[in-house]
């Protein structure tokens, strides 16, 4: 006989329903033309979410960047990717993070590896990798479908405004 215990479990990890443009605006100062994501779905609070970004060619940079072969610049995707990192860390602070900023401090490791076009869906999954008091630093990945486009890890420090 086996006296070789059963594994313990990972603990269970509050998750949210979607948020919607509605709440991601109560949670980000960011407004147009630079609020970068539509939704954020899959939140496990204080640890990763998944956020949504309709990509449209009505989209501002569209008119500059490859007018011809529109193309998203990899550093909104960035953009994208910190903005679901935030409200990560925003909604894992609750009230104590009202009127607070997240501020880059780093990027590191950005790799590019596919266009990301008009029309496209672009899902940016973030996953914290450590926090320590206002400075967190995460590991996002940007796909479209179940293509790899973006991936970065980036640290923010959140600041009061």
């Amino acid at each position: 006989m086996n006296d070789i215990s059963p594994l313990t479990p990972a603990p269970v990890l509050p998750v949210l329903e979607a948020l919607d443009i509605l709440d991601i605006m109560r949670m980000l100062p960011h407004r147009y033309p630079l609020l970068m994501i539509d939704r954020v779905i899959d939140i496990h609070t204080g640890e990763s979410a998944t956020g949504i970004k309709n990509v449209s060619i009505n989209e501002h940079y569209f008119a500059g960047h490859f007018p011809t072969k529109p193309v998203m610049p990899g550093v909104l995707i960035i953009e994208a990717m910190a903005q679901t990192a935030a409200v990560v860390v925003i909604h894992s602070m609750g009230g104590s993070a009202e009127g607070k900023l997240v501020y880059f401090m780093s990027i590191d490791e950005a790799r590019f590896r596919k266009p990301v076009m008009p029309g496209d869906q672009l899902q940016l999954r973030v996953k914290k990798v450590q926090s320590r008091r206002n400075i967190w630093k995460f590991r996002g990945e940007g796909y479209v479908g179940d293509k790899l486009c973006a991936e970065a890890e980036f640290t923010a420090m959140i600041v009061d405004e």
